[in-house]
C-alpha cells in the first residue's frame, strides 16, 4: 500500500525498535483475551442478530482505529459516512446479497477518497474497505448452510492458535527476526510454530468427514496469512509512528491489533467458500 515505506512522522513518538510484549503483560493480555474470545463464542452459537450487530461494532471500531492512524481531520462526518455503509454492508451479507455489500463499500471508498485531502484519499478509501472485508466475510460464512457455525469455530481455532502459538514459540525459541523493520519482535521460529499449531487445532475441531490433509493444508494457509495480516497493521502503525492503533483493549492495544489476523484469514475463507460452494454454502 502507497507509503508504508515512509518514516514515522517526527512530531509522533516511534514505538521502541525492541519493544515488545514481555512476560509481565501476559496478566491483561490474558484477561482481555479470554473476555473477547467468550463474547465471540457466545455470538457465535447464537448467531443471526447477535452475532451480525457484535461484528458490526468490531468493523466500526476498526474504522475509527484507521482514520486515526492516517490521521484524518472532520473525524466525525467522515466516520459517519463509513459507518452507514458498514451498517448497510453487514445487513447485506447476512442476507446472502454480497454483492450488494461491494458495492455499498466501493460507493463509501469513493466518497472518503474524494472527500480526502491530497496524498490521503487512497488511505482513506482503504478504511472502509478493511473493515468492510472483516464484517462482509464473516457474516456470509455465519449465515451459510450448513456449516456456517463450524466454519466461524474453525476461523478462531486456527488464528487464535497461530497468534498464540507464535506468541510462545518465538519468546521459548527466538532466532531469526521474521520482519525487523515492521514487527521488531516477531520471529520465524513463532511463525513457523504458531502457523502449523493453529492448522493442527484448527484440524482438530473440523466437522467429519473434512479432509484431514485438507484442513491441515487449509489451516497453514490461513494462518500464514494472518500472520501478513498481522505484519500489514504493524507496517500501518509503523508508519503512523504508533505503537497501538488505541487503547481500548488491555493487553491487546486496539479492535484491529486484535483482528488485523483474523481479518485477512476470514477473508481468504468467505472468498474460498463462495467460489468453491456458492454464497448460501459457503461455510
Amino acid at each position: 500500500m502507497t507509503g508504508l515505506a515512509h518514516e514515522p512522522r517526527p512530531n509522533v513518538a516511534s514505538p521502541a525498535p525492541g519493544k515488545h510484549v514481555g512476560w509481565s503483560e501476559l496478566g491483561p493480555r490474558i484477561a482481555s483475551g479470554v473476555v473477547l474470545m467468550i463474547a465471540a463464542l457466545v455470538v457465535t452459537l447464537l448467531g443471526g442478530h447477535p452475532f451480525n450487530l457484535f461484528w458490526l461494532a468490531a468493523a466500526l471500531a476498526i474504522l475509527w482505529e484507521w482514520q486515526g492512524l492516517i490521521g484524518r481531520t472532520r473525524r466525525f462526518g467522515h466516520f459517519g459516512i463509513g459507518a452507514v455503509a458498514l451498517a448497510g454492508a453487514t445487513a447485506f451479507a447476512a442476507g446472502g446479497l454480497p454483492e450488494y455489500s461491494l458495492l455499498l463499500l466501493a460507493a463509501a471508498a469513493i466518497a472518503l477518497a474524494w472527500c480526502a485531502a491530497p496524498g490521503k484519499r487512497l488511505m482513506s478509501a482503504a478504511g472502509v474497505l478493511y473493515a468492510g472485508a472483516l464484517v462482509s466475510a464473516v457474516c456470509i460464512l455465519r449465515s451459510s448452510f450448513p456449516n456456517g457455525m463450524e466454519a466461524i469455530l474453525w476461523l478462531f481455532a486456527v488464528v487464535w492458535g497461530t497468534d498464540s502459538m507464535a506468541f510462545f514459540g518465538g519468546r521459548l525459541i527466538g532466532g531469526p527476526k521474521l520482519s525487523p523493520r515492521f514487527s521488531p519482535s516477531k520471529t520465524w521460529s513463532g511463525f513457523v510454530v504458531g502457523v502449523v499449531s493453529g492448522s493442527l487445532f484448527g484440524w482438530a475441531i473440523s466437522p467429519y468427514p473434512a479432509s484431514a490433509s485438507t484442513m491441515v493444508a487449509l489451516g497453514l494457509l490461513a494462518g500464514a496469512l494472518a500472520q501478513g495480516g498481522d505484519l500489514f497493521e504493524s507496517a500501518l502503525k509503523r508508519r503512523s509512528g504508533v505503537k497501538d492503533a488505541s487503547g481500548l483493549i488491555p493487553g491487546h492495544g486496539g479492535v484491529m491489533d486484535r483482528l488485523d489476523g483474523f481479518i485477512v484469514a476470514s477473508v481468504f475463507a468467505a472468498c474460498l467458500g463462495v467460489w468453491r460452494f456458492g454464497v448460501g454454502s459457503a461455510g
